[in-house]
């Protein structure tokens, strides 16, 4: 099949990646052989097409050569839906376009590509919006919430996808085109009398669902009507239901990209809700007495009714990102109920809200109900109840939350009775379970603890699984109410529905798809439910030796196998935030911190190699990450990518050499020193436009870069000559970092001056470099002993009373991170000390003026306008706040954070040549296209060294540190 996969990649427009002895397309085979579920299995090959010809070249090879096409959005599906052994086709990445609007008719038509909320972002102005709301719906598509008839947060009012889709431009098994939309009597009889693929498709549809036996069969068959999530199988009752609006989007939506290949989706669109939102946090002490709430909160008709459990709130707790989102908690809830009003006053919300509380007390529910209103603050709680699928992969151990019966749909009333029956099981099973979500809908997330690495866990996923299905025919529920069935509950349809009406679905899938063109294997004739798992294998990662410690992590193995591939690493620069720059860039699934994980976890347990590190396919998946840290905050999982590939940069340097230009920017300072000493001439041939282009073109620099300059003096040398004269009220301690040291050496010297006239007296000491540049580029080694000297240095000095402040954020907020898992276990509770006492220079000026120390009056009155934009680090730690609060303080100076991700700089790697393009997308993404439109009056204050140098070489413009706008603030 090679020889045919290359001769139809020589006739696509988009990619085809089949090659397995190639690295890039192996890595691409890789990162597509799993989805957020358990299963994992590589792919025949990988198509990313251009247009809709690509498409139909893609169906003609499936017919002729006998494989099936694996339609592919956000790869997010939970059940496998997206995992087999076919062709991988993913239109993420071309087929992402709004088509056309129509305000007034109140509907969108779209490309599958589109994601749910950057549609909403484009609909807003217009003051509609598309309902089905995933907690996916960052990254989710439209192609994607089609298949799996995706509901979300408040389907109890804004319906699912299968509600809200009118119709869909579809390509059929034998490539035709067609459009499925509802059909009146007339216009049915017109298909059911056209002679091609299409006409013989209604035919037989038309005569399975007007055949009185097979309706019955459905009738009795499909779970009761009152459960709105009713998506096992496809949905023939549905379709059956009204014959006078006789339409195919019924069935295509559910599908899972079995019937046909969707290239155009007409979707019916909502005004906005109304402006004012509330949300009753419900507190309660046991699960089961939850659900009984959930009853009394739906009688007073909220707009959502969403659960999060006990395993959730406690994994907030110090999360990087989500312990922040913890103000709404009271005491130590075993459940919680999120129950959302909303209407055009606060009055109206209020008012529904105290009912509802009035109505839990009087009946002893609940023993807590904080009332939390507002966009922002609502925001962040309904944030932690989105956040859940990733946020339980922080739990240690191999016995892992496992996506099973998390999808299965029940009555809302019947929803006490059947906790308390799945409970009962699950401690038969002797397994415990996180139960979170759509309590409103009837459908809660349960997701057992299984060690699926195991012979025993591997038997419970079958069993509990099987056991449940009972339960569920007990309630009359449904298996399946918006993740799909997939190759996960596809054996079981037959026992839930009935064997009648499995036959029926078979029927359907040989009516579409009698060859298997489109994802076969899915939701009929599946595989066994408990074959080609991720752990079909399994290393214990402890004995993979590391440089970094891991300890904490368990190890490296088990870092990256806490992605739990819920692909928040996808979303887009309309969501915001920083990771995954790379992604937002290139939009490659490669480029995706999932990838990356799933990529390592891949070799770390399968390789054969002594050092399992050392394959082109990781180098390949890394080579454009940008080590910016958004993932170790911003991923609910906190998969630390940036320290991963430091981690296997040194590994791979050990089996193979490191490459020159890696040892010299490595080097960086080593260069700064010699060069400051010689500055007048080591700054001519950095500027000289000869001698640098022939420099740059030698280290294989971008031709479009400028060098950086060093300053005729460094900060060392000009602070050996000042004397500190004046009554300090306090001493600090300054980590003279460097880059500030040999090349922003003025902003240094500033700092310094800013620190003395605010009352503080600053003390240099002696230490090395932070050693970011060997961290960079993956010289681990290297950097171990320079945090081994500084952690020697500076922690006898270092105390609350004596801080140390840094004023590069990559340098100083190293001490708070790589050198907590790098220095000698010896020196690791001087690091931890050292790391409680170091401080950006903004923090700690925040933090004196929140004690009283740092005053208004010792500032200009003038104004000014500021627009700031934060270094990556700034934003993974939390820290931009900070320099906003500390350029706001003079009374009249007004900052606005630019809503940036990374600059894509990241340090040496917008340099380097074959990163400069990448490089350049990341910063047109909001950077550069925000400061465009900036009037010049405006001050750019930039924190990272590598961001202000992006800023003059992307715009010629110059931005400034936030010490040297406070130092010029200070009043005359």
């Amino acid at each position: 099949m090679s020889a045919t996969l290359d001769k139809l990649s020589s006739t696509l427009a988009g990619k085809l990646y089949f090659d397995p002895h190639n690295p890039k397309h192996k890595a691409n085979l890789i990162a597509y052989s799993s989805d957020a579920s358990v299963y994992q299995e590589e792919p025949l090959a990988v198509a990313i097409p251009y247009h809709k010809e690509d498409l139909l070249q893609l169906v003609a090879y499936a017919n002729k050569e006998g494989i099936t096409l694996i339609p592919r959005t956000a790869g997010t599906s939970l059940a496998g839906q997206v995992v087999g052994r076919g062709m991988v086709v993913d239109v993420s990445k071309h087929f992402n376009q709004i088509i056309e609007l129509n305000v007034e008719e109140q509907w969108v038509k779209v490309q599958p590509g589109v994601i749910r909320d950057d549609l909403n972002a484009y609909l807003k102005s217009y003051g509609l919006m598309f309902g089905p709301e995933t907690s996916t719906a960052s990254r989710a598509m439209v192609g994607g919430m089609i298949g799996n008839n995706s509901s979300g947060l408040h389907s109890i009012v804004w319906g699912d996808t299968r509600q809200n889709l009118i119709s869909a431009q579809v390509i059929l098994d034998d490539g035709s085109e067609v459009l499925f939309e509802a059909l009146d009597p007339q216009a049915l009889f017109a298909k059911l009398a056209k002679n091609d693929r299409e006409g013989e498709i209604y035919r037989a549809l038309n005569t399975l669902v007007t055949d009185d036996e097979n309706r019955r069969v459905i009738q009795s068959g499909y779970p009761k009507k009152n459960i709105t999530r009713r998506n096992t199988g496809y949905a023939l009752d549905i379709l059956a239901e009204d014959m006078n609006a006789f339409n195919l989007c019924h069935i295509l939506a559910g599908s899972e990209g079995t019937l046909g290949f969707i290239t155009e989706a007409k979707l019916k669109l909502r005004p906005l809700p109304p402006k004012e939102i509330g949300l009753l946090c419900i507190h309660f002490s046991d699960m089961v007495e939850c659900m009984h709430g959930n009853v009394v909160a739906l009688s007073h008709r909220p707009e959502a009714s969403e659960l999060v459990d006990k395993y959730i709130l406690d994994f907030t707790k110090g999360h990087p990102t989500y312990q922040y989102n913890r103000f709404f908690i009271e005491g130590d809830p075993q459940a919680l109920l999120m129950v959302e009003f909303r209407a055009d006053t606060v009055e109206e919300i209020t008012a529904k809200a105290s009912a509802l509380k009035a109505d839990l007390i009087a009946r002893g529910l609940g023993y807590a109900y904080p009332w939390i209103t507002g966009a922002k603050e609502t925001a962040l709680v309904w944030d932690v109840r989105k956040a859940g699928l990733g946020l339980i992969r922080n739990l240690p151990g191999d016995r892992q939350p496992v996506n099973l019966i998390e999808d299965c749909a029940i009555d809302p009333s019947d929803l006490p009775n059947y906790v308390a029956d799945i409970q009962q099981l699950l401690r038969d099973e002797d397994v415990h379970a996180s139960y979170y979500a759509h309590a409103g809908a009837g459908e809660l997330h349960i997701e057992p603890f299984i060690n699926l690495k195991t012979a025993e866990g591997k038997q419970q996923f079958r069993s509990i699984l099987e056991k449940t299905t009972d339960i569920v025919l007990k309630y009359n529920g449904s298996l399946s109410g918006e993740h799909g069935d997939g190759r996960l509950r596809g054996e079981f349809i037959g026992k839930v529905l009935g064997e009648r009406v499995y036959a029926l679905l078979q029927q359907v899938k040989a009516i579409f798809d009698p060859k298997g063109v489109f994802n076969a294997g899915k939701i009929v004739d599946t595989p066994p439910m408990d074959t080609s798992l991720r752990y079909d294998q399994v290393t214990d990662g402890k004995t993979i030796q590391t440089y970094f410690d891991f300890t904490k992590e368990e190890s490296i193995l088990r870092l990256a196998e806490k992605c739990s591939g819920s692909g928040d690493c996808r979303k887009t620069e309309v969501t915001g935030g920083t990771m995954c720059p790379s992604f937002m860039a290139t939009r490659d699934e490669k480029d995706t911190t999932r990838a990356r994980a799933n990529m390592l976890r891949q070799f770390l347990t399968n390789s054969t190699k002594q050092n399992r590190f050392d394959h082109e396919e990781i180098k390949e998946v890394m080579d454009l990450c940008l080590s910016c840290k958004g993932c170790k905050t911003e991923c609910p999982s906190s998969v630390d990518v940036a320290k991963m590939k430091a981690e296997f940069l040194q590994h791979y340097y050990d089996a193979n050499g490191a490459p020159f230009r890696s040892k010299l920017i490595a080097n960086f300072t080593k260069s700064q020193q010699l060069g400051s000493l010689v500055a007048p001439l080591y700054n001519f041939f950095a500027q000289n436009p000869v001698f640098s282009t022939l420099i740059k073109r030698i280290v294989g620099f971008a031709p479009q870069r400028s060098l950086p300059k060093v300053h005729h003096t460094t900060v060392r040398k000009w602070y050996a000559k000042q004397q500190q004269i004046g009554d300090f009220k306090k001493k600090v301690y300054l980590f003279c970092d460097e880059f500030t040291n040999y090349n922003d050496t003025a902003i240094g010297i500033t700092a310094i001056k800013l620190l003395n006239a605010l009352g503080y007296q600053v003390i240099i000491p002696e230490h090395a470099e932070s050693g970011r540049t060997y961290l960079s580029k993956g010289f681990v080694k290297e950097a171990m002993k320079l945090a081994d000297r500084n952690v020697r240095a500076l922690s006898p000095l270092i105390t609350e009373d004596t801080p140390l402040i840094g004023i590069e954020p990559s340098a100083i907020l190293t001490f708070r991170d790589e050198y907590l898992t790098l220095t000698d276990k010896a020196l690791r509770d001087d690091a931890q000390r050292l790391a409680k006492y170091s401080f950006l220079i903004d923090e700690f000026i925040v933090q004196e003026i929140a004690k009283g120390n740092i005053r208004e009056e010792q500032f200009t009155q003038e104004s000014k306008h500021i627009k700031l934009h934060g270094h990556c680090y700034q934003k993974a730690f939390h820290l931009v706040g900070f320099t906003e609060k500390m350029l706001s303080f003079p009374t009249n100076y007004k900052v606005e954070v630019i809503p940036s991700g990374c600059c894509g700089m990241a340090g040496s790697f917008g340099y380097e040549k074959e990163h400069y393009d990448v490089s350049m997308k990341v910063a047109e993404l909001v950077l550069l296209p925000n400061l465009r439109q900036t009037d010049q009056e405006t001050v750019v204050a930039a924190g990272g060294t590598s961001c202000r140098h992006q800023i003059k070489d992307g715009l010629g413009r110059m931005s400034f540190h936030p010490a040297e706008i406070l130092y010029h603030a200070l009043a005359k």
